[in-house]
Order: structure tokens, then C-alpha cells, then sequence
């Protein structure tokens, strides 16, 4: 049977010289600008709350502060100017010194709490959006393999199914059958790998839905291309096709969804944190809110959107070298 003679997939930069530097610089750009946004929305829907949460916070008796100790952090924060004197002076401290503020709560600056909570959590989503990438291509590929009526279709109603389980409900039920019947790791501990993995899979179920769906629906449109269809007559094998055709296609598009749920994973994880009692920055943000520690809130809610954004605009750099059109597009 001969062998198909499609063109080869080999990606090759197609620009040259200042344009793709252009491209980069302006998507970091649009990054940059959009993460000072976050940062200023934020802190003027919380400078503009009515009773000044910040003072509220500092008078409040348990926290213990002196008259004396209030009045030097409401000077530091310029709470007696305008709004956006205030905001001047953050973006000041915050630019030039690093300076997230003073922690209400625990008196220490905002950016040391903060960091007390952020690597267990990015270690928790990194090893659930790996788990959910996975999940989804498996059930991709048992679609694809399947025939409808021997798995097909039962796999294509798994993501349906994930998508409608919270994640606090699959927690319970893996703490309950893992945990206290098969005695496979306890939730007073959070060393070791079960410790990890069990949180990451309950955080990873619901998360690899949207993946999953996407995929699935970009292998069935390519698919239902016209390569594929001569590909086929010519005779190459199924897995040549899936593997140096179709799954490169649906790349794009399932990279676009995984980038969109991160936030989502983010989210997910804090309220993972709580239920498998994983220290973290669920933790820290839960404890900020009690007391009302605004600038901890504040650094937590604009470090979630930074996260975001670059994880976006990793998306966004990868794109034109998966598609050569978005490459042309760059040069231009």
C-alpha cells in the first residue's frame, strides 16, 4: 500500500529579523498593562468601601494595636488623602521597593505571608492541571478508537458528568473512601504523595471537563477535513494520522481552554486546600478575610491575576509556532 505523501508538519520560524521580537513585545506589553489594571480595580474597590476596612480592621481589639501603632500604619497607608494620592503611594512602594504593604494580622510585610502560602498551592495546581491534561486525552483517545456503541459514547458523557461535580463533593467522597476506609493517607498530614495526589485528583476532575470537551470536538472537525479524508484513501494508518495530523490541529484550541481554566484551578484549589486541611494560600486568604486583612486580600486577589495572565500569554507566545498562519500574522 503506498504511503501518503501529505505535506510534512515540520514547524520552522517563517519570520525573521525585528517582527517576531515585535510580536513578543507586544503581548507582554498587553499583559503588563492589563495586570496594572487588576492591580488599581482592585485597590479602588477597596479603597472606596464605605468605613474605611483598613482602620476597621486596625481598631479592631483583636488584632491589639496601640492608638499609637494605628496611627503610624494609617500614615504609612496615606489613608487621610484622596484615593488616588493613596493609590500613587502604593504603586510607589509596590514598584520601587517590592512593598505589598504591612500585614494587619500578623504585622509582617504582605509579601512574606503571601509567600508563606503560594508554593503548596502552585505545586497542588501544577500537579492537577497535569492530571486534567491527562484525564482529557485519555478520554480524546477512547473516543477516537472507540466505536460509538462499544465506549464511544459513554466517554463523551464523561466530561458532562465532571463538569457537574463540585470539587468539595469529590474531596469528601475521596476522603471518605481513601482515607478513612482504605486508610491510604490521613488528612492531619500533609507530607508525602498522597498528601499531593489525592487533593490534585479531586481538583483535576472537574477541571479536565472543558479540556476534554474541546478536544474531543477538535479531533471530530479535523477529523471531518478534506486532508483527513485523502490521508485515509491513501492509506496511512490510523495512528500516523491521529498523532502527526489531528492532534496537532486540536492543539490550538485545547490550549486555549486549558489557559482559560486555570482560573478555575486557581479557585478550585483554595477551596481544595480547605477540605483535605492543606496549609496554603487557601489558607492564607481564608484567614485574611476573617479579620479583614484588606492588603493581604488585595496582594492574594492581583497575585491570582498576574498567575493568570502569564500563563495566558505563554498560550499566546506558543501560538505561532503551532500555526504558521498566526506566524505570517506576527510578521505583519
Amino acid at each position: 500500500m503506498a504511503t501518503a505523501t501529505l505535506p510534512p508538519r515540520r514547524l520552522r520560524p517563517a519570520v525573521r529579523g525585528a517582527h517576531p521580537l515585535r510580536y513578543v513585545v507586544a503581548r507582554v506589553g498587553q499583559a503588563v498593562v492589563t495586570a496594572f489594571l487588576a492591580y488599581v480595580l482592585v485597590f479602588v474597590i477597596v479603597t472606596v468601601l464605605p468605613g474605611n476596612p483598613v482602620e476597621a480592621s486596625l481598631r479592631s481589639p483583636e488584632l491589639g494595636y496601640t492608638d499609637a501603632e494605628i496611627d503610624e500604619l494609617l500614615g504609612y497607608y496615606h489613608l487621610d488623602r484622596p484615593v488616588w494620592v493613596q493609590l500613587w503611594y502604593a504603586l510607589r512602594r509596590l514598584v520601587l521597593h517590592n512593598d505589598w504593604g504591612i500585614s494587619l494580622a500578623a504585622g509582617r510585610p504582605v509579601v512574606d505571608v503571601i509567600a508563606d502560602g503560594v508554593p503548596a498551592t502552585l505545586q497542588l495546581a501544577s500537579v492537577a492541571v497535569v492530571l486534567a491534561a491527562l484525564i482529557a486525552l485519555v478520554i480524546a483517545l477512547g473516543v477516537f478508537h472507540l466505536p460509538a456503541d462499544q465506549g464511544g459514547d459513554l466517554l463523551r458523557s464523561f466530561p458532562s458528568l465532571f463538569l457537574s461535580l463540585p470539587n468539595f463533593l469529590i474531596g469528601l467522597v475521596i476522603i471518605d473512601v481513601f482515607a478513612f476506609g482504605l486508610g491510604w493517607f490521613r488528612i492531619t498530614d500533609d507530607h508525602g504523595w498522597a498528601a499531593l495526589v489525592f487533593p490534585a485528583i479531586c481538583l483535576a476532575i472537574p477541571v479536565s471537563a472543558p479540556i476534554a470537551q474541546v478536544l474531543v470536538t477538535a479531533l471530530d472537525g479535523a477529523r471531518a477535513e478534506q486532508y483527513t479524508t485523502v490521508a485515509v484513501a491513501k492509506g496511512i494508518g490510523r495512528r500516523h494520522l491521529l498523532v502527526r495530523h489531528l492532534l496537532p490541529n486540536a492543539a490550538l484550541p485545547t490550549l486555549t481552554i486549558t489557559a482559560i481554566v486555570v482560573g478555575d484551578l486557581l479557585g478550585g484549589s483554595m477551596i481544595t486546600e480547605a477540605v483535605f486541611g492543606r496549609p496554603g494560600l487557601g489558607s492564607v486568604i481564608a484567614a485574611a478575610a476573617t479579620v479583614q486583612d484588606v492588603p493581604v486580600l488585595q496582594a492574594a486577589v492581583t497575585l491570582a491575576a498576574v498567575i493568570f495572565l502569564a500563563i495566558n500569554l505563554v498560550v499566546d507566545l506558543i501560538y505561532p509556532y503551532l500555526d504558521p498562519r498566526l506566524r505570517t500574522q506576527a510578521a505583519r
